[in-house]
């Protein structure tokens, strides 16, 4: 970590323990038994905006985008720190405005956007004031592939019309969250990778059908939500199109830039307080005349999640130096290799947690619970496993075949 980034990472620390933690106990008791799960209930959002205005007031706030005139300037290296401690708190993120969607949304806006495009969207989205979503996965097409998607966009006149259907469109459902970024096909007849574009399509557009919530292991999360949605003869302005016609894929290649390791930066804190809990059940109860920790191989169990979470770090950190260091596109090797290993060796130690904890560790008595569907899903919503390691393995190939030149940038951070 850089010297300017040391007092920024211990300020993000104090204020977790001091302002957001306790906020966050009192948020969720308040939102327990709201009669409509896809509002706030009664005092929630003044406390939420409450800790949001102290954050921006003492300089914690939008960490995540590489750029002093828009955020606070870090490296990607530096954030990777200071999201490993936001991944220890459920509402850490959100308080200081680093939260996913948001975070590759406002990436892309403020790398591709228009002025007018900015000043309407992006703005308030650094703001705080508003959310969104990100519109791709599709129910009927295996939308991993992104030249699957089939959500049609014409344009007729100065508008395109959009047609289709996605699902599992994270954030949708929060009554804060006020546009979409949603990948279309634009263009049938195009090479494969010119298909694409993205277009913004504000959420109360005539014809965004919101069919409702889809669970995640049997929790709506409302009200942030993931919502399966159609779009029915939606119409936008032509001007709502992102950098141009069949550019969706560059743009999801931006995408692929920090946003898309925020969440394995993250996954390390969550390790960490699943580690912590572990050790702290195993020490507080005895079985068999002996504590927890001392029985068959737990302490064995504890020492190889240390060992791991040490291991996920070094890797995670390693991808952000490459990021700084090569570029995105550069780098994109190590980012897949973090995607592909950091949510599943989470999951592992977050099972392990539950495993001590017994059936408690299933309730929802312990975050354990929650915190494992959330590193499950990530091993879906963040690209399935089989992609990264497609990538990954394909690069490993070509380079012993000769055929990767535009690899040596990368391979060398091997040596």
């Amino acid at each position: 970590m850089s010297e300017k980034a040391k007092p920024l990472y211990e300020h993000v620390k104090r204020f977790i323990k001091e302002t957001v933690d306790p906020m966050a106990v009192e948020y969720e008791k308040l939102g327990r038994n709201r009669a409509d799960r896809w509002s706030y209930a009664p005092g929630q959002l003044e406390l939420l905006d409450a800790a949001k205005a102290k954050a921006k007031a003492e300089g914690l706030w939008n960490f995540f985008l590489p750029d002093a005139e828009t955020g606070e300037g870090l490296s990607n290296l530096d954030y990777a720190y200071i999201a490993s401690e936001l991944g220890k708190s459920p509402m850490a993120s959100e308080c200081m405005n680093c939260s996913a969607p948001d975070t590759g949304n406002m990436e892309v806006l403020e790398r591709v956007g228009t002025p007018a495009q900015k000043a309407q969207w992006l703005e308030p989205l650094l703001k705080g004031e508003i959310r969104s979503a990100y519109a791709m996965t599709e129910l009927h097409h295996a939308s991993s592939d992104a030249r699957n998607v089939a959500t049609s966009a014409v344009l007729e006149g100065d508008e395109w019309v959009i047609n289709g259907e996605k699902h599992y469109i994270s954030g949708a459902g929060s009554p804060r969250c006020k546009i979409l970024i949603t990948m279309v096909r634009t263009s049938p007849d195009a090479p494969p990778h010119k298909q694409q574009s993205m277009i913004l399509v504000p959420k109360d557009t005539p014809g965004v059908e919101i069919v409702g919530g889809q669970h995640v292991f049997a929790e709506d999360h409302a009200p942030h939500g993931h919502m399966h949605i159609r779009f029915n003869n939606v119409r936008v302005p032509a001007s709502n199109m992102l950098l141009g016609e069949g550019r969706g894929f560059e743009i999801s290649q931006l995408r692929l830039g920090p946003g898309r390791i925020h969440h394995c930066m993250r996954s390390i804190g969550a390790a960490e307080v699943a580690l912590d809990l572990m050790v702290k059940r195993g020490l507080s109860r005895q079985a068999f005349g002996k504590q927890l920790v001392w029985l068959g191989g737990n302490v064995e169990i504890i020492s190889r999640a240390r060992i791991e979470i040490e291991s996920m770090r070094l890797m995670v950190l390693k991808a952000a130096k490459a990021m700084d260091v090569l570029g995105n596109k550069e780098a994109r090797l190590w980012v897949h290799m973090v995607k592909a290993m950091v949510p599943e060796r989470v999951c592992k130690i977050i099972d392990q947690a539950i495993q001590m904890y017994g059936a408690l560790g299933v309730s929802q008595h312990t975050p354990l619970a929650h915190m494992y569907s959330q590193q499950r899903t990530l091993r879906l919503a963040d690209g399935p496993d089989e992609v990264h390691h497609m990538v990954v393995g394909r690069s490993e190939v070509r380079a012993t075949e000769g055929a990767a030149e535009e690899m040596q940038g990368s391979m060398v951070w091997r040596s």
